[in-house]
């Protein structure tokens, strides 16, 4: 089985503060020791309408402007931040990427040639966005499934096929919802993926926004080889994704976890292991 590529998704919880973003890479890498971040990218004129940027936040106790689309604005690194990003990810060794929530994000995120770009469950109906990614983009290309029913996935991996991209596409298993039950997880979703396209995509993925790190080691054993989660370095942080977030000792445990169950999942090599032969000459019952 592959080993598990583990993406710490810090989104927006660096709270709009770029010296933050800066100590969640650092932290990422070195304490927890993931594969890489993934960020978010938005351009909020063009993904929110007039009346969404106008109206106020959902929740007013998370919002870091009077709107929601200064809220979203508050919360936005510009393409040159990315680039910095990028550069600091790199200085430590991981992978840097970002979804991306429009078709100028997907341009400017394309534009700095990351190992992959995410398409949110929210935006992988955006075809005209994942289009101009397939035609001039050529990387990895994540899709995440959450609130999608089975017709429309079946229109993307259709869609994907016909731009010849299936080889590069990683398919995640995904409940929307910060953060969800345990029962609305779900997680034999990740076998039927496995089953139905395993032998089309590149991976099958995992992201997930429960709480603990359980989950996360069955759905590698499951199949799922590219586990996300949301990270952040204080769960009680203003804002939405927070709650559904490891912080680094969390994160930390996952990846150590993870990295058991990878040596594990293997048969014996022989009938006696090297450590079972000591063990049977002193424990083996015997005919007498």
């Amino acid at each position: 089985m592959m080993r598990p590529r583990i993406i710490a998704e810090i989104g927006c919880n660096h709270k709009g503060e770029i010296e933050i973003a800066y100590e969640l890479i650092k932290i990422a890498a070195i304490f927890c020791k993931v594969d890489g971040v993934k960020f978010q990218k938005r351009n909020n004129r063009e993904y929110l309408t007039p009346e969404q940027y106008n109206a106020p936040h959902p929740n007013p106790q998370h919002s870091y402007g009077r709107t929601y689309g200064e809220h979203r604005e508050a919360l936005e690194f510009n393409l040159d931040q990315h680039k910095q990003l990028k550069e600091w990810c790199e200085e430590f060794g991981i992978t840097y990427s970002s979804s991306v929530w429009d078709l100028t994000s997907a341009k400017e995120i394309a534009s700095l040639k990351p190992e992959y770009i995410k398409i949110p469950s929210a935006l992988n109906l955006h075809f005209k966005m994942l289009d101009w990614l397939c035609e001039n983009y050529e990387g990895e290309l994540h899709i995440s499934l959450g609130m999608t029913t089975r017709e429309e996935e079946e229109k993307i991996i259709e869609f994907m096929r016909r731009k010849n991209r299936l080889q590069d596409v990683v398919l995640y298993s995904c409940t929307s919802g910060y953060p969800v039950a345990f029962e609305d997880v779900a997680l034999l979703e990740i076998t039927r993926l496995k089953e139905n396209y395993g032998d089309l995509v590149k991976e099958i993925g995992f992201s997930g926004h429960h709480l603990g790190i359980a989950v996360d080691v069955a759905a590698y054993t499951l199949g799922a080889t590219t586990i996300e989660r949301h990270y952040t370095l204080d769960r009680t942080w203003k804002g939405t994704d927070h709650a559904a977030s490891l912080e680094p000792d969390g994160l930390r445990r996952l990846v150590r976890d993870l990295k058991a169950v990878e040596k594990a999942l293997n048969y014996k090599s022989e009938d006696l292991l090297e450590v079972e032969k000591e063990q049977r000459e002193k424990l083996k019952w015997r005919q007498r």
